[in-house]
């Protein structure tokens, strides 16, 4: 039942991508040119960070030849949706667990063509400011999507709260647990609604972004992930597309403009240590 709401609601989505980009361009899958022969690329992003970061980079892309138009999108579905029928060359808003489940409860084929920063995840304070007196019974808000709830109990078990299965790993959900001391009683929520759901519940684990967006701090944060760790290798955001724009040279210049030494260091100057550049 899951996976047909999902296709429900990818499907009403994708109507509304639609008709939200049709003034945009063509969905022909041909590259669009201005008047004076510059490339046009479509790009899908979720507001904060990633089209901020875009807007940095817009200049930069012009300078080259490329006009970057960028789609703000706040959903996590509707950005993959426009790349698979073309109304967007490319997306930037998730990291490459997410796009490999995304594939497979959709049947596409997405690809990455770059990593371009990391977003740590923290465990904020609700109605518990100290993860030392955390009562019995505390109510803990993670998001409600596989692969990152299972980042969210994967920070928990590293802040020793919980233990999982030795072989859990990226895909660990609360199955995977096997001691709970503290007899936590998880909120699963949309990740959007982590940041309003923390005067409710003892801590909440968010998402870099969504955290940025609903005003807080990663220095204010009770435990982070670490930034050199397996979580940055393998939550690196990237820049998404299909297989046939995988060699798209437009494309793989926004890349190579969003890992460049100047855009990581708008990143790190903007978001203190919110977001990280991985600039690889």
């Amino acid at each position: 039942m899951k996976k047909q709401f999902k296709k429900i609601v990818a499907a009403v989505l994708a109507l509304s991508l639609a008709a939200s980009i049709t003034a945009c361009g063509s969905k022909s899958g041909k590259a669009s040119t201005t008047k004076d022969g510059k490339t046009i690329i479509k790009v899908g992003a979720n507001i904060t960070p990633h089209s901020e970061i875009l807007e940095k980079a817009k200049p930069i892309l012009e300078e080259k030849g490329i006009v970057l138009e960028i789609v703000k999108l706040e959903d996590s579905i509707t950005p993959n949706i426009g790349v698979t029928d073309g109304s967007l060359d490319a997306n930037y808003f998730q990291h490459v667990p997410y796009l490999e489940q995304y594939n497979e409860e959709n049947g596409t084929d997405l690809v990455s063509i770059g990593a371009i920063h990391y977003e740590p995840f923290g465990i904020y304070a609700g109605q518990t400011k100290d993860l030392d007196k955390l009562p019995d019974g505390a109510v803990v808000a993670v998001p409600n999507n596989v692969t990152n709830e299972a980042r969210a109990l994967l920070l928990l078990a590293q802040e020793g709260i919980i233990t999982l299965k030795d072989d859990a790993g990226i895909e660990a959900t609360v199955e995977d647990i096997t001691e709970n001391p503290k007899n936590i009683e998880f909120k699963e929520l949309a990740p959007e609604q982590l940041v309003a759901a923390l005067p409710d519940v003892d801590v909440a684990v968010i998402n870099g972004n969504y955290a940025i967006e609903g005003g807080l701090h990663v220095s204010e944060a009770l435990a982070v992930e670490a930034n050199d760790g397996l979580a940055a290798k393998t939550y690196g955001n990237i820049i998404a597309t299909s297989p046939k724009n995988a060699k798209n040279e437009a494309l793989l210049t926004l890349v190579e403009v969003l890992q460049s030494e100047e855009i990581s260091k708008y990143i790190e100057e903007t978001y203190d240590g919110a977001v990280v550049p991985l600039n690889q």
